[in-house]
């Protein structure tokens, strides 16, 4: 069985983005992002695919649309979430974005890697999962810095 992990940073008024971006530049959770799925598969909507305008490098590509025709060079498209775990040639999965994939990949989820960047930013899209019932595993706090325009903390949850 396949371990679905969701990894995506919110704001505190859960702001995930805006326009079809980041809403936000924190060299650190690039950092933290690229350590934990290097080496995985990958699953996103093409609108985030769009965004980051390549595939990204050492992991499988999967980028969700239900256009037949959307076909772009270097990643693997899936129609479904489930589709997009099934093409996915290891045992984790990350799940990167937007928020409609999210949200249809929650109640998959065994696993969420969050970055909660403390501060209330402008924004279109709202990501705030009921995480409820899930344990936090860990949290590593982090302060502004020269590079980092916000306090942010890493929180990894496990669902109970």
């Amino acid at each position: 069985m396949k371990t679905i992990a969701l990894i995506y940073a919110v704001s505190e008024n859960h702001i995930i983005g805006k326009g079809n971006a980041l809403p936000w530049h924190l060299p650190a959770d690039f950092k933290h992002f690229k350590e934990i799925t290097t080496g995985h598969p990958v699953i996103m909507g093409r609108l985030t695919f769009e965004d980051i305008g390549r595939p990204l490098p050492g992991r499988q590509n999967i980028v969700l649309s239900r256009d037949p025709d959307y076909e772009p060079h270097g990643v693997d498209v899936a129609r479904s979430i489930d589709d997009a775990i099934a093409k996915a040639k290891d045992d984790t999965v990350f799940i990167i974005g937007g928020a409609k994939v999210f949200e249809e990949a929650l109640p998959l989820a065994t696993r969420v890697y969050e970055t909660r960047v403390h501060a209330v930013i402008e924004g279109d899209t709202l990501f705030d999962p009921n995480l409820s019932h899930w344990l936090e595993e860990s949290e590593e706090i982090h302060k502004a810095d020269e590079r980092n325009k916000y306090d942010y903390t890493f929180i990894n949850y496990v669902r109970q």
